[in-house]
């Protein structure tokens, strides 16, 4: 695992257990799942957060300790509506820095939201251009698809740009769809399938820009929906960049709900950036 990236750890205290991600490439600290009492734990995160020098605290609560997480300190976020096996995960956070608490684009990421918002949600699929082929990834895939990563995305939150790492998320059970173009990768998407609480996380999207025109991400999404429908995981979410109108356009349209906004959430391109939340329950797909 790249220790420089992330570490994930599973932390046993006499009053609580906590699924912890330390997370030093984004300065944030974020608790996936937790058990016992709330007070500890925070006062556990605490230390950690201000021994690794982090900025950024982010619980996933449940629903049920919200108003625990609020009165020590921590804010509401977002909500990943059906994230644990149907019930919701909260998105509590608390910042120790005032530049990562602020965001400078956030009356603009507002405008770009309400614009999107006005769109027509549309289940109609344009046909993929006869060239264009859509299927799912595989091991082969790996050094591809990396290298489309390292292509489309200078910084990058996670080491995608890695073909062992793309190739360890195939093995442990990562979803991958691509769009070929003259047998080459183009353009991809995955879905990062959590089997213990019957979720996914629709991520990893990157278009090459010369292939951008003709809506190739709604095909990709639409397929890794699919699949995730075949597992019975009915919970499909995104974090989408805030900033950029054409993927919070699609899960718009593809009929996700908008659930909320992390701020200065993870460095993509050259900055932290804020991202939305879009949730969609796929029990519902017709």
């Amino acid at each position: 695992m790249h220790t420089t990236f992330y570490k994930n750890d599973k932390i046993e205290q006499p009053n609580f257990t906590a699924d912890v991600c330390l997370d030093f490439y984004n300065k944030r600290l974020r608790i996936d799942d937790y058990r016992g009492s709330v007070r500890l734990l925070s006062n556990w995160i605490d230390e950690i957060a201000a021994q690794n020098k982090f900025e950024k605290i982010i619980i996933k609560s449940r629903q049920e300790d919200l108003f625990r997480w609020l009165e020590l300190g921590f804010v509401y976020e977002g909500e990943f509506t059906g994230y644990f096996n149907g019930a919701s995960a909260v998105s509590m956070c608390k910042y120790l820095d005032n530049e990562r608490r602020n965001s400078i684009y956030w009356t603009e990421e507002d405008k770009i939201l309400k614009n999107v918002l006005k769109l027509a949600p549309s289940s109609l699929l344009n046909p993929l251009p006869k060239e264009y082929e859509l299927r799912m990834a595989d091991e082969q895939d790996s050094k591809e698809l990396a290298d489309l990563y390292n292509q489309v995305f200078e910084v990058y939150p996670t080491p995608m740009d890695d073909p062992e790492y793309v190739l360890k998320m195939i093995r442990s059970g990562t979803l991958f769809c691509v769009v070929t173009h003259q047998q080459k990768i183009i353009s991809a998407a995955s879905a990062d399938v959590n089997a213990d609480y019957h979720n996914a996380e629709i991520t990893d999207c990157a278009t090459l820009p010369e292939h951008r025109k003709f809506g190739l991400m709604k095909h990709l999404v639409s397929r890794l929906e699919q699949e995730l429908f075949k597992k019975k995981i009915y919970c499909s979410y995104s974090i989408a960049r805030a900033l950029s109108f054409g993927m919070n356009a699609v899960f718009h349209q593809k009929g996700y709900v908008y659930k909320g906004r992390l701020a200065n959430n993870c460095k993509i391109f050259d900055k932290f950036e804020d991202m939305n939340i879009w949730v969609k329950d796929l029990s519902e797909t017709k």
